[in-house]
């Protein structure tokens, strides 16, 4: 290891040791009130069936905690936990956990504090799974890692701040600020991972082309269809147009696979020709078609079964309670099959968008 990663690789290791110790004291930065479970005990277990016969167990639990900030620190508070076996909105909890809480107000003096629970302190975990993550890349990645690292952080910045001036903008078009946000994702985590040489813009311009399309044609199906057989419902709630929600997201979940395409299209296709510069045009189509070929399968699946993953709760929600599988289907799985098309759509053009545009680039290096 050189003077510079000894450096790096110390500092790292102490803002880890730093963050761990400041997660796990930081309740004075809270203003809710935290309590540190110190005892549970088990008073009532129940069975219960549903009308459709759903079977399920009930309990209860009586805790003791102690309060770790506010007026009320040090103090120990009485809570009343009751959760079930399927643990849907609930779980139990034990001596170690964490607690937001509600205190009673008690008018009696010195009776014993009751309260009930609001959430769980979760953020020692979150920080540990962070670093976890973090560390992971930087062992494999080294320096390609580091940068991937820097550029989640800026554009999760981005995105944030991106919807941020969409919600306090009534003027502003959601589907432009996620199209801006796109193009700027995209240069912004190619340049970083890969640098600025040919094979990199050519991975931005496949990536913005292939994005692009693929939303054009979504839009365009959509329209001669009427939208028929989508279902809206899991957005009612919000109070901006829906259907250009639902298309932002189709732009941005896209992004990511269509940016996975167009990067190792371009890297092949870039790896080859340094390989043999006298390469001929011919030979980088065929090889760049078969490594797209090989790849199309593979990230379409990915596509799919992310998209399809998060429905599985409110699948096993409405078969159990006697829906039909069709009315199921459509009711949860309608707009993440159109979202797993559209990005497939995208994939699909992508190889042979990036295999030309790469191969456009090549030519240009052979040129100079």
């Amino acid at each position: 290891m050189t003077y510079k990663q000894i450096i790096f690789y110390t500092i790292l290791v102490l803002c880890f040791v730093a963050s761990v110790v400041f997660v796990n004291h930081n309740y004075s930065f809270y203003d809710r009130p935290i309590a540190k479970v110190i005892e549970t005990k088990l008073v009532d277990t129940a069975e219960v069936t549903d009308e459709h016969h759903n079977k399920d167990k009930l309990f209860t639990q009586r805790i003791t905690a102690e309060l770790k900030n506010g007026e009320e620190k040090g103090q120990l508070i009485h809570l009343t936990n009751k959760y079930s076996s399927s643990g849907a909105y609930d779980q139990e909890y034990h001596a170690g956990n964490e607690l937001f809480v509600s205190i009673d107000k008690n008018t009696e003096e010195n009776t014993e504090l009751t309260g009930s629970i609001k959430d769980v302190k979760r953020d020692k975990y979150v920080l540990i799974i962070g670093w976890i993550f973090i560390f992971t890349l930087l062992i494999v990645g080294k320096k390609q890692g580091l940068f991937s690292i820097i550029s989640l952080a800026v554009n999760a910045a981005l995105l944030f701040y991106a919807l941020d001036v969409y919600v306090n903008t009534e003027s502003t078009r959601l589907l432009w600020v996620c199209g801006i946000s796109a193009i700027l994702f995209t240069i912004i985590s190619l340049l970083l991972v890969s640098g600025f040489n040919e094979k990199t813009y050519a991975a931005i311009v496949a990536t913005l082309i292939g994005t692009f399309l693929s939303l054009l044609i979504t839009y365009l199906v959509m329209g001669l269809t009427s939208e028929n057989g989508l279902r809206y419902e899991e957005m009612q709630f919000l109070t901006r147009p829906y259907r250009m929600v639902f298309m932002a997201g189709l732009l941005l979940g896209s992004l990511g696979g269509v940016m996975d395409v167009a990067i190792t299209m371009s890297s092949s296709i870039f790896g080859l020709y340094e390989k043999n510069n006298n390469i001929s045009v011919k030979a980088l189509k065929t090889s760049g078609m078969d490594i797209g070929k090989d790849i199309m399968g593979t990230i379409t699946n990915i596509l799919f079964f992310v998209y399809i993953s998060g429905s599985i709760p409110m699948l096993i929600l409405y078969l159990n309670n006697a829906s039909s599988l069709s009315f199921t289907l459509s009711m949860n799985l309608s707009l993440e099959l159109a979202r797993a098309l559209a990005g497939g759509i995208g994939i699909v053009l992508t190889i042979p968008i990036g295999l030309y545009t790469s191969i456009f680039f090549v030519n240009r290096k052979r040129a100079r």
